[in-house]
């Protein structure tokens, strides 16, 4: 498969913090919960929204340094 000109180039680096972003605002409060304390399905939604924006606005600023344009 070949890129489009002007098509970012992203690194492994990238990959892996996206797929953190995905899985840690679901993951992070049901660890929470099951090992540490009990905590009620609105506090968990209030924490997931939370690590939510703060992994968007990260990954914005680290996809935004980082992509390169192909040549």
């Amino acid at each position: 498969m070949k890129r489009k000109p002007g098509e970012p180039i992203y690194l492994g680096g990238q990959m892996l913090a996206l797929g953190l972003a995905v899985v840690c605002p679901v993951a992070l409060p049901q660890l929470y919960h099951a090992l540490i304390s009990p905590i009620s399905f609105e506090m968990r939604v209030v924490a997931g929204l939370g690590i939510a924006v703060v992994s968007g606005i990260l990954l914005y600023r680290l996809f935004a340094a980082g992509a390169r344009n192909e040549p």
